[in-house]
Formats: C-alpha cells, sequence, structure tokens
C-alpha cells in the first residue's frame, strides 16, 4: 500500500492514471499531454508500473501503457475506513434522526389539533 500511495502522490501520476482510465496510450501519446520532458514522462511510468499499476505490453515498435486498478483496492479500503462514521458519529447520527421525526410528528399531531378545533 506504501508503494502505491507513494506513486499516487505526484500530481503529474496521477494525471496519467486518468488519462489510461480510458484507453490504453503510449508513452509518446501520454508524453505529448504534457510540457515535460519524454524522459521525466518515462520515469513516472517506471514508478507507475513498479508500483502495479500500469502494464505496459508491446505493441510493433511501441509500448502500450494500461491501467490495473488492483492495487489501488487496498488503499481504498484504508481510504474508507479513515473516512467512515466514527461509533460515536453514528449513534450522533441515529440521535439527530430521532430528533427530527419526533418534531415532524408533533408538528402533525398539532396540525390535525388545530383542524379538529376548527371544525368543532
Amino acid at each position: 500500500m506504501d508503494e502505491v500511495a507513494g506513486a499516487i502522490a505526484d500530481p503529474v501520476r496521477r494525471e496519467i492514471l486518468l488519462m489510461l482510465r480510458d484507453e490504453p496510450l503510449s508513452a509518446g501519446q501520454i508524453a505529448g499531454r504534457f510540457a515535460i520532458s519524454r524522459p521525466a514522462v518515462s520515469r513516472h511510468l517506471r514508478v507507475l508500473r513498479e508500483a502495479g499499476l500500469v502494464r505496459d505490453t508491446a505493441d510493433g515498435r511501441r509500448r502500450l501503457y494500461e491501467l490495473v486498478t488492483a492495487p489501488l483496492d487496498e488503499l481504498s479500503g484504508w481510504l474508507e475506513r479513515v473516512t467512515r462514521p466514527s461509533g460515536w458519529q453514528r449513534h450522533l447520527d441515529a440521535l439527530e434522526t430521532e430528533v427530527y421525526r419526533t418534531r415532524r410528528e408533533r408538528r402533525t399531531a398539532a396540525g390535525r389539533n388545530d383542524s379538529q378545533e376548527e371544525t368543532a
């Protein structure tokens, strides 16, 4: 997970992953979308490949890179645990729901009582 987190820490690498989400691309196609040198893009691709986030395959004389999302699963699970409401938060959310429900029931009951008094 640490290697994956390190790999996606760089904004250029995150952008490369977003590009590869839609279709496999060659290193030249990826480099053409950045204002950085081709060797710099190659280094970014190497980091992503070593983290298991991209896979490259030969296509004639060029290499095509494609996204591999499986290594993100562990990181995603950890992030979910961090962002999930704590036990207390769930209890407070339930209390808030109960308070709103009780208020709504009281308003509804008060509205019925007012209508019954008007008809009487």
